[in-house]
């Protein structure tokens, strides 16, 4: 057994849980780890189904720090009516390629479910504020200010991001989780591919890259993007998000359980 699984385990038997899903979500699932990178395992619980029945809802959050295992989960109502507003980091653990447990066929049908229903307005509204965010704090606002060094590392959390809106405008499809696998579907300038390969491979053998002339392709990249996204509403089709599906999903798990 995993020291992974076996935390997980510990967690479901301190808190009479069951552990339905879990994932590893952050750089890891992203495909950017470095050596030294903490494990960030992302996880989906159910309480008895008896405790749902109280005045007093039960624990919907959990977290649990234990060494380089960042631990941190959500009960089944919390995490689906997260999914239900096309929440994407919930998205996201559910396409995680790097799986520690899974009761199928509850996930895989809640995989279809996110396919088939996820708002695209509410998808770029999350990814490019966090782009926007990124590229602010750690980037303009550093340039603005007259320094002539940014924490490079941190490009890779602004431009994807972006990929991941890229890959939706593209392709009109959630983009996968692993980030070198939406890298290689979307076009893109060879010139913004290679500069984001080149900080990924450098992060991915434990090279310092910490701190660093900016790069001004990326810059412009980050720029053109957020620019038009920041202002316009994405969402073309119109078309109306049916989530009824969760209710039975929820009480199949629950009786699973």
């Amino acid at each position: 057994m995993s020291r992974e699984t076996e935390a997980l385990d510990k967690i479901a038997d301190e808190n009479s849980i069951n552990i339905i899903y879990a994932v590893e979500s952050g750089s890891r699932a992203w495909g950017f780890a470095s050596p030294d990178s903490d494990y960030d395992i992302r996880f989906i619980y159910a309480h008895p189904e008896r405790q749902y029945l109280r005045i007093d809802q039960p624990q919907d959050t959990i977290e649990r720090i234990d060494g380089d295992l960042d631990l941190a989960g959500w009960d089944i109502y919390k995490a689906l009516r997260l999914l239900r507003k096309s929440n994407p980091p919930s998205m996201e653990w559910l396409f995680s390629p790097m799986v520690y447990t899974e009761l199928v066929p509850h996930i895989e049908k809640l995989r279809e479910v996110a396919r088939s229903n996820y708002s695209s307005s509410a998808v770029f509204y999350h990814y490019s504020r966090m782009a926007f965010r990124n590229y602010r704090q750690y980037i303009s606002n550093k340039l603005q200010a007259g320094e002539t060094e940014v924490p490079l590392k941190k490009y890779l959390y602004v431009v994807r991001p972006i990929v991941a809106l890229l890959y939706l405008e593209q392709n009109g499809q959630l983009p996968p989780t692993n980030f070198l696998e939406t890298l290689r579907s979307v076009e893109l300038q060879e010139e913004i591919r290679e500069a984001v390969l080149d900080l990924i491979s450098k992060k991915q053998v434990g090279i310092e890259i910490e701190m660093g002339k900016p790069i001004s392709a990326l810059n412009t990249f980050a720029e053109e993007h957020l620019g038009k996204w920041m202002q316009n509403d994405p969402e073309k089709n119109g078309k109306r998000h049916n989530f009824k599906e969760l209710d039975d999903i929820v009480l199949a798990i629950l009786e699973g359980c």
